[in-house]
């Protein structure tokens, strides 16, 4: 049986990000389909990376949200997603 912190789903949000002119981006917030929207306090990290949790390749962003730590993935096609927490 799967512990219920380590069930997850691929949800695909709406994410604001600033496009630098060295090519870079930097996202600043996630919405999610419900409205529901945080602030991304801090971008620790970007590589390309595989979502273990939920499938999909791209770019991985460690970010730092309400003071937690998670990973954002752009899918690099314009479709960016989260590892939501599967609700019971």
């Amino acid at each position: 049986m799967e512990n219920a912190t380590s069930a997850r789903k691929k949800v695909y949000v709406t994410v604001n990000v600033d496009h630098r002119p060295d090519g870079t981006a930097r996202p600043n917030r996630i919405i999610f389909e419900n409205g529901r929207s945080y602030e991304i306090d801090r971008v620790k990290s970007v590589r390309r990376a595989a979502s273990t949790k939920v499938g999909g390749t791209g770019l991985r962003y460690t970010v730092r949200i309400c003071g937690k730590e998670t990973f954002l993935f752009d899918e690099e096609n314009g479709k960016w997603f989260v590892e939501a927490k599967q609700e019971a």
